[in-house]
C-alpha cells in the first residue's frame, strides 16, 4: 500500500492514510463480477433504437416518409391515369403497387447518408471500440430504417385507399407485399452502407445514390406495361429487379402468387446482402 496524508476537518491535523497500488486496484475491479457482453441480436436492437431515438429528435426525418410518397401517389395518379389508362380509378389499380416501391427503395439511401454523417462526426470511431458484435452498428442502422419503410409504405396506402385503390388480396396480400418489399429494401440498403463509408460526404453519397436508383427504378414496370417499350430497353426493364419486386409486390396485392418474380426478388436480395454486406464489413473493419 502506498500512503498518503489528509487534513481533518474537525481537528485541523494532518491524517496518514493508505491508498491502494495500481495493480491492487486492478486485481480488486478482477475480482468483482464483469457484466456479460451483450449478444449480436441485443447490440443491434440497441443501435437500431438509437436511429429511432434520432427520428425522435429530429422529426423532420420523416419528412420522406409521409409528404414525399403524399405527392408521389397524387401527383403520378392525376396527371398519367387518364392518359394511360383512361381513368383514375383504373390506373391508381396498376399504380400503387409499383410506385410504392419505387418511394420505399428511393428512401433507402438515407441509411447511407447515416452512416457517412456519423463517420464524419467520429461516432464510428467510439462504436468500434466498444465490445459488441461488429457488424451491429451497420445492422442497427438498417433495422431503424425498416421502420421508416413501414412509416411509409402504411402513408401510401392509406392515401391509394381513399383515392379507390382496391387490393383483391385483401389483407394478407397486402402484408404479403409489404413484407416482401422490407426483405428487399433492408437487402438493398447494404449498397448504401458501403457508399456511406467509402464517399467523403453525404452529398457525394446522395449523388451517387441517385444516378443508381433513377435508373432502376424509372427503367422499370413501375409506371407502364414495358410491352410497349423498344426492344432493347424492354430486354433492361424485363431483367430489372425493381420490375420482379414491383410485379411482385403487384401480383401479391392482387390476391396472385407469382412465384418467379418472388423467387428473383429473394434471390437478388441474398447476392445484395452477401456481396454488399461482406464489402461494407471490410471496409468498416480497416476504416
Amino acid at each position: 500500500m502506498s500512503t498518503g496524508t489528509s487534513t481533518s476537518t474537525e481537528t485541523g491535523q494532518e491524517v496518514e492514510f493508505a491508498a491502494p497500488r495500481a495493480d491492487e486496484l486492478a486485481a480488486l475491479l478482477l475480482a468483482k463480477d464483469r457484466p456479460a457482453r451483450p449478444g449480436a441480436l441485443a447490440a443491434s436492437l440497441t443501435f437500431g433504437w438509437r436511429a429511432m431515438l434520432k427520428i425522435k429528435h429530429v422529426p423532420e426525418q420523416l419528412f420522406d416518409v409521409t409528404a414525399f410518397p403524399i405527392m408521389m401517389v397524387l401527383m403520378y395518379t392525376y396527371l398519367f391515369g387518364g392518359a394511360l389508362a383512361g381513368s383514375v380509378s383504373a390506373y391508381i389499380q396498376f399504380l400503387l403497387p409499383g410506385i410504392l416501391v419505387m418511394s420505399v427503395v428511393m428512401i433507402t439511401m438515407y441509411t447511407g447518408v447515416s452512416v457517412n454523417t456519423d463517420i464524419v462526426k467520429g461516432v464510428f470511431d467510439r462504436f468500434r471500440t466498444l465490445p459488441i458484435w461488429r457488424p451491429a452498428p451497420m445492422v442497427g442502422y438498417l433495422l431503424g430504417d425498416v421502420v421508416r419503410y413501414l412509416i411509409a409504405s402504411a402513408v401510401m396506402l392509406s392515401v391509394g385507399l381513399v383515392i379507390g385503390y382496391r387490393p383483391g388480396g385483401g389483407v394478407a396480400g397486402v402484408l404479403l407485399g409489404v413484407a416482401l418489399l422490407l426483405v428487399f429494401s433492408f437487402a438493398f440498403s447494404w449498397v448504401w452502407t458501403m457508399f456511406g463509408l467509402l464517399l467523403r460526404s453525404e452529398k457525394s453519397v446522395m449523388g451517387v445514390s441517385m444516378m443508381v436508383i433513377f435508373p432502376l427504378t424509372f427503367l422499370s414496370n413501375v409506371f407502364v406495361d414495358p410491352k410497349t417499350m423498344p426492344g432493347w430497353l424492354q430486354a433492361f426493364v424485363d431483367n430489372n429487379p425493381v420490375t420482379h419486386l414491383a410485379t411482385a409486390v403487384r401480383e401479391l396485392m392482387a390476391g396472385d402468387w407469382p412465384a418467379a418474380d418472388i423467387a428473383w426478388t429473394l434471390g437478388w436480395s441474398v447476392a445484395l446482402v452477401a456481396v454488399f454486406g461482406a464489402v461494407t464489413m471490410r471496409l468498416y473493419n480497416r476504416k
